[in-house]
């Protein structure tokens, strides 16, 4: 069964596995209760929800996610927004650096 964003059981359980904190930021996820900004969402590396790849799918906190918007990666990574949180190439995580070697 997939969820709202169609990602199969599997691959969520996969991403999940794979992607313990944010993959730009780095910082632990929290539940929303505690801070929404820091709450784990799906990311479709690739702008394209048609695209449902563990090369594509990744959890990131909700506060990337807004900023990222529908950016590409690497002009998202040249934004204030990440410029103020010190977040580029050698913080984000592999499937990001990844992401960018394939033309993101």
């Amino acid at each position: 069964m997939a969820n709202k964003w169609n990602i199969p059981k599997w691959l969520e359980d996969e991403v999940r596995e794979r992607d313990k904190v944010c993959v730009y930021c780095g910082k632990s996820f929290t539940t929303s209760e505690i801070s929404s900004k820091s709450a784990p969402s799906w990311e479709h590396i690739i702008n394209d929800t048609k695209i449902i790849t563990r090369d594509n799918i990744a959890l990131c906190c909700r506060g990337c996610n807004a900023s990222k918007g529908q950016k590409t990666v690497s002009v998202w990574l040249r934004s204030n927004y990440c410029k103020d949180r010190n977040i580029g190439h050698d913080t984000i995580a592999t499937v990001i650096k990844q992401a960018i070697t394939k033309g993101q």
